[in-house]
């Protein structure tokens, strides 16, 4: 469900007047505004005049075939690595880590992938659902839990697997593009 439509639901049910308990008191979590401007930055730096759209760092980094999207995950795992010191539960790690799979998969494709990156905006997601979930600052859990950063560092393994093998189907179709249209060429 889109983020929009989980806010209409909130508002209809009156669930946003609730406070989360967090922590033993009743106020959300602050989050750095370091990790919402690194949000900003990659996802809405830049506006298209007239039509209001906006996009950032990361469709215009997507450019760069093949380093770009890498480039522009690995920064995203920054904003991941946030929701581990703040405590977010693993479900809502996961969330982050799939948007951020979601938008390496989409980013991948030439052309389409840039504009799927300007759509998705996954960095802004994974910066609302670290607003929404965080149960501590990040100074209260500088470190974080070491079964959040296994569980981290799962999720980073699994990513980079999935950019090693399109990378190496990239490299592969490459080559067949080289050596002739021919799928039974050898």
């Amino acid at each position: 469900m889109a983020t929009g439509n989980t806010h209409s639901l909130m508002k209809a049910f009156k669930l946003d007047e609730l406070k989360l308990e967090r922590n033993g008191t009743r106020e959300p979590a602050h989050v750095d505004k370091s990790i919402e401007r690194l949000g900003w930055l990659m996802d809405d730096l830049f506006r298209v005049p007239v039509l209001g759209w906006r996009f950032g760092l990361d469709a215009l980094v997507g450019l760069i075939p093949g380093l770009g999207d890498t480039g522009t995950a690995l920064v995203s795992f920054y904003i991941l690595a946030a929701g581990v010191r703040h405590r977010v539960p693993k479900i809502t790690l996961l969330r982050m880590g799939l948007n951020i799979g979601f938008d390496y998969v989409l980013g991948a494709l030439p052309v389409v992938g840039d504009v799927a990156d300007a759509w998705w905006k996954s960095n802004q997601k994974n910066v609302a659902l670290l607003r929404e979930r965080a149960t501590i600052s990040a100074e209260e859990g500088r470190a974080g839990r070491l079964s959040d950063w296994i569980f981290v560092g799962g999720m980073i393994v699994g990513l980079a697997a999935l950019a090693i093998g399109s990378a190496v189907i990239s490299l592969n179709l490459l080559s067949k593009l080289f050596t002739g249209f021919s799928i039974f060429s050898r």
